[in-house]
């Protein structure tokens, strides 16, 4: 039987191009017409961000890859930034940091954690009592802030339960030139108020210190969770993450989780001098890769201070913390040396 169909011929024949036939582009949008803001809370992969007044949730844009995005950073967003319950703005680019607290698990732990960015000031805030006053803590605090040129202060809660505590501090502190303050429920919060009023902070310490509680005090209506201590001595997680609030006399204050360690593994030993104004001028005495430590006969911190010398105690405070950096230093090299 003949073929009555048509002809067919090479013009006929369609071929589907390849898959991923296009090369992707490398060009990125510029976001020129980006909205700056500040980011005030971060919440599960979504950000809370204050823009020119109005507070927007974004996500982050996937061209931003693993950066982390932290209380406190100023970024720019694009996408619906008109704060509407269930509209969702992108962070598409995050400004260069300054004031950045940061910390590490241990020592000898290289991996470090941005707690914070652009802050001016850092509140830690330590009870005399229950929990006790953890000195190494907060002096460890302190080389952080000063390595990051943030202006420290300590403050001191719960000196209503006091018997004597806040006299050791202000003794153990002697030289260093730290500002203390004190609060307690029953005292005016006037001295911790004219010392964060204008100025970006950040409140950090032990969980049940009262960190969220001095929050509350500062910022009617901030809604901070608080908690009692367990009767082991330690506090209770309260805040589960930081948040910022704005406040009424102007600043901000970051109201961070509690901690329990402080890993100073981004910090140099050179550098911890820095939080101890009161030995380093000594200390340009000692010879050229002077460790300071106790047993090095040559270094001229052993002779600094008599005995009884309330400085004697942040001496050995210092002392552990560049002894604990050495070692974690040496075995840091000598992994690398292994591999």
């Amino acid at each position: 039987m003949p073929y009555r169909g048509r002809d067919w011929d090479e013009d006929d024949v369609r071929v589907r191009p390849p898959k991923k036939s296009r090369p992707r582009t490398k060009i990125r949008p510029k976001h020129e017409n980006a909205a700056t803001a500040v980011v005030t809370g971060v919440d599960r992969g979504r950000y809370r961000c204050l823009a020119d007044g109005v507070t927007v949730t974004a996500m982050k844009a996937r061209e931003l890859g693993r950066k982390s995005i932290v209380v406190g950073d100023r970024v720019d967003l694009v996408g619906d930034l008109s704060g509407s319950e269930g509209t969702l703005a992108r962070i598409v680019r995050v400004k260069e940091r300054r004031g950045v607290l940061r910390r590490s698990a241990d020592d000898d732990n290289p991996h470090e954690r941005v707690v914070v960015a652009n802050v001016d000031q850092l509140v830690v805030v330590a009870s005399v009592t229950d929990p006790p006053i953890s000195y190494g803590f907060v002096d460890r605090c302190l080389v952080a802030a000063l390595d990051e040129g943030i202006d420290p202060v300590l403050c001191c809660t719960k000196t209503d339960l006091d018997s004597g505590e806040l006299d050791e501090v202000r003794r153990y502190f002697t030289g260093s030139g730290l500002t203390i303050v004190e609060t307690s429920p029953d005292r005016p919060l006037d001295e911790i108020r004219d010392l964060v009023e204008g100025r970006e902070n950040v409140f950090f310490g032990h969980s049940g210190v009262g960190k969220s509680t001095l929050v509350n005090r500062l910022i009617p209506g901030a809604g901070r969770a608080v908690g009692e201590v367990r009767s082991i001595g330690k506090g209770s997680h309260t805040s589960t993450s930081a948040v910022s609030f704005e406040l009424p006399g102007g600043g901000w204050v970051i109201d961070t989780p509690g901690v329990r360690s402080f890993g100073l593994a981004h910090v140099t030993v050179d550098s911890l001098l820095d939080a101890f104004p009161e030995l380093a001028e000594a200390a340009q005495e000692c010879p050229k890769g002077c460790e300071h430590a106790a047993d090095t006969a040559d270094c001229v911190l052993n002779g600094v201070f008599k005995d009884d010398d309330p400085r004697t105690a942040r001496l050995e405070s210092f002392r552990r913390m560049a002894a604990s950096l050495l070692e974690a230093g040496k075995n840091q090299y000598g992994a690398k040396g292994d591999q």
